[in-house]
């Protein structure tokens, strides 16, 4: 495992010029949790996100107006708990603010352990997924993924913000030379619109032919690599990591 670590903090080492060093790749890897983790809250948890608080919105709309097979407090406890999450990502965000490395490091280890608690809950189960059962998991994932969009937002690496795609297919289009943009190179958004689909796409084959529990493990084991990588990187004075770098 150490040997797997270093070999993989060597592939991300950044040039000295990249402003923001291994910080796009190790953020691809999160946008694909985020596909993960919403295949299960959708698929498996009863129409609702934990991350995509757009979704949730509307979703809270339609089932105020009746519509069927929707959940408003399901909407309303993922809200509640996204906000949370994203609170205690700005306070940490706050705190570790001279240091991206170590907020990302830290804040992808607090992450580690909401979806692994989720993992728990869904391991001691007996009844499946209903009742307490799908609420405890829907504010666990909230959690986790409301700290997540909050940290994002702070690093600030362009078209990188893990949860959301919308604004990055609008870049896409909207910047391109057919438009009468600047028509930028395009790589790292459409690397996060594959990154959310692969994690998507895993998600739900995983759901339908292992069940539940291995998503959620898989996202967890995702993190503990992000995290560990990341504070192997995090050397005190690199470059990326200093504020606003």
């Amino acid at each position: 495992m150490r040997k797997l670590l270093t070999d993989m903090a060597r592939t991300l080492a950044p040039p000295r010029e990249d402003r923001h060093g291994p910080l796009p790749p190790l953020m691809l890897a999160l946008t694909v949790v985020t596909g993960l983790v919403d295949a299960v809250s959708y698929l498996a948890l009863g129409r609702v996100f934990v991350a995509n608080m757009t979704g949730n919105v509307v979703f809270l709309g339609f089932a105020l107006a009746g519509a069927e097979g929707l959940s408003a407090p399901a909407s309303v406890v993922s809200m509640a708990a996204f906000l949370a999450g994203a609170l205690a990502g700005g306070r940490l965000a706050n705190r570790f603010t001279a240091h991206r490395g170590r907020l990302l490091a830290l804040a992808t280890a607090l992450q580690t352990v909401l979806v692994a608690a989720a993992a728990v809950v869904v391991g001691l189960s007996r009844d499946g997924v209903s009742g307490e059962v799908r609420y405890a998991l829907i504010m666990l994932l909230g959690l986790a993924m409301g700290l997540q969009n909050a940290v994002a937002r702070r690093l600030g690496v362009p078209d990188l913000t893990t949860t959301v795609l919308t604004l990055t297919l609008t870049g896409l289009a909207a910047d391109s030379a057919p438009a009468g943009g600047p028509g930028p190179r395009p790589g790292r958004r459409i690397l996060s619109v594959l990154a959310m689909f692969l994690g998507a796409l895993g998600g739900a084959v995983l759901l339908a032919h292992a069940g539940l529990l291995p998503v959620l493990v898989l996202a967890a084991a995702l993190l503990v690599v992000v995290s560990a990588v990341t504070r192997r990187l995090s050397a005190p004075g690199v470059p990326w990591a200093g504020p606003g770098a």
